[in-house]
């Protein structure tokens, strides 16, 4: 478990606290080392970030359908039942791996840099997602609650 904008140093899964403010938290993702961030939304939020590709994931097929231009994938089929959680998350994982290959994300097409400047503490590094050469979908790092050193 990390503390609020404490940088990744191990591989692997790593807990992040972030604050509740969706610029902020996913600055802090980013700056604790994320090279991609999972962004859950309920309501639609147009993040992005410019140093990492966010990946928003609508919470509900309504909103994904209300506002598809800005948001990557649809997890309300989960609930609807025509999807299970291991199906969706391997619609998820599929995603990230096309993105680490230099898919980009709706954020970026769309220009959504949002950067929180309250976080001083933070220290970013720049990675270029584009160049990434995946060799095991599962050594990606993962954002919002997945943060990992490549």
């Amino acid at each position: 478990m990390l503390d609020y904008p404490e940088p990744v140093t191990k591989p692997g899964l790593n807990l992040l606290c972030t604050p509740g403010n969706d610029v902020e938290s996913t600055t802090a993702e980013v700056g604790s080392g994320a090279s991609i961030v999972l962004f859950t939304t309920g309501l639609g939020t147009p993040t992005g970030n410019p140093i990492a590709p966010v990946v928003k994931l609508a919470t509900n097929t309504a909103l994904y359908q209300k506002m598809s231009d800005i948001i990557d994938l649809n997890m309300g089929t989960i609930i609807e039942g025509t999807e299970t959680i291991e199906e969706a998350g391997s619609r998820i994982l599929d995603f990230v791996c096309e993105v680490a290959s230099g898919k980009k994300v709706k954020a970026v097409i769309n220009g959504q840099d949002d950067l929180y400047p309250g976080s001083g503490a933070l220290v970013y590094k720049h990675f270029d997602y584009k160049q990434l050469v995946i060799r095991n979908c599962l050594d990606i790092s993962f954002g919002f609650l997945f943060e990992s050193v490549l």
